[in-house]
């Protein structure tokens, strides 16, 4: 596929989520890095979004100061379920293009559509508003990102056949998992004819380093090959995909995307076979399937780092690293809320794009790592 220049749009998106940092900034000269390597490569699709806390800065500085705007095709996003008002959720727009700078946005998304924000989209007039700033040139082209199943989708492409594309969570882990749904809710696309948007392809993170059995069953099959090529793979093969969106968060994953994906090859036939035994293998873990988007922290009343903790708690679940557990677990609750805290308050639960119930798994964790 190209974009609105005739440039191909590759397989590999570079999403701006999980950006390097020094302390808690964004590390801008190693982003450049990795911009550059990105660009160097071919690749021009960047993905952004006003809640990813200094991203569109970060993008701003890394990418839209330094080259052409027609070199590059950049999507943002517009969060509508954490404001209170119309006014503030069509104020977003204008401050992301302050931010960013872009003059314009190539992709532009209704952000983290799910049973219990979707209709305020509706209420808040914003499908109007999108088509508003396409016709004023400040969109090319508009669509939604979704976390919800495969019966809201169809509802909504059914009732907004006008959204040109639409971004799931796709990887081989959530094939058929019931509380993601990916696969039919990738049939439900396709048989809207939707081009495909894949973000999570490496599940946060997590099927870059698999349960142990996974990782061996990958470098039986090809041990020159990462587990995240595997997955990044796995869903750049589906048929109507734009493009997969990889938050890539320092130069080496960086490098190891693009030594798969400058040239990208789909899955053969018998490294399918491989994925599919690593969806059994997985299908028995007992891990946190946790994305850490980090969406579940804001607005927590005892500032609990629950991605960080069940990143801990997965050491343990995932790897049998029991001591290396529990010192993670200290370390990232040295300075912030323990597990133990939690007042079940559910913030958290409602905005989880995975739909964990996390006030049960903080239990679990404070039992397994306070003791």
């Amino acid at each position: 596929m190209v974009n609105d220049y005739g440039t191909e749009i590759k397989k590999l998106g570079f999403g701006m989520m999980r950006l390097p940092h020094k302390g808690p900034l964004t590390d801008i000269e190693q982003t450049k890095r990795m911009v550059d390597l990105f660009m160097e490569a071919g690749c021009t699709y960047y993905d952004t979004a006003f809640v990813y806390p200094g991203s569109e800065e970060a993008t701003r500085k890394s990418l839209v100061d330094r080259y052409p705007r027609e070199s590059f095709t950049l999507a943002t996003k517009l969060y509508a379920a954490a404001v209170p008002t119309e006014k503030a959720a069509k104020a977003e727009f204008q401050t992301s293009l302050k931010r960013t700078n872009a003059g314009y946005f190539d992709y532009y998304l209704l952000h983290s559509l799910m049973e219990s924000n979707y209709r305020k989209y509706e209420k808040f007039h914003l499908w109007d508003f999108v088509e508003e700033q396409k016709r004023k040139g400040l969109i090319r082209h508009y669509g939604f990102s979704f976390h919800s199943g495969p019966e809201l989708l169809d509802r909504i492409l059914t009732e907004h056949p006008e959204a040109e594309f639409v971004q799931l969570q796709i990887n081989y882990a959530d094939w058929e998992n019931p509380s993601v749904t990916s696969r039919a809710n990738y049939e439900v696309a396709r048989k809207h004819g939707k081009p495909i948007v894949v973000m999570e392809p490496v599940k946060g993170g997590n099927l870059a380093n698999p349960p142990k059995e996974v990782r061996e069953l990958f470098r039986k099959a090809n041990p020159d090959a990462s587990p995240a090529s595997w997955a990044i793979r796995f869903a750049a093969s589906l048929d109507g995909i734009l493009t997969v969106l990889s938050g890539m968060s320092n130069t080496a994953q960086m490098e190891d995307n693009l030594s798969f994906m400058r040239d990208f090859r789909p899955l053969s036939a018998e490294e399918q076979k491989t994925v599919h035994e690593a969806q059994r293998l997985l299908g028995r873990s007992n891990t946190i399937p946790c994305t850490a988007c980090r969406y579940c922290v804001e607005g927590c009343p005892k500032r609990i780092p629950i991605p960080d903790i069940f990143a801990a708690m997965n050491q343990r679940l995932g790897s049998g690293q029991l001591t290396e557990s529990v010192e993670s677990y200290r370390a990232v609750t040295a300075n912030a809320g323990k597990a133990s805290d939690c007042v079940a308050c559910r913030q958290c639960e409602k905005a989880c794009p995975q739909h964990i119930p996390i006030v049960g798994k903080l239990k679990e964790c404070a039992a397994a790592l306070e003791s």
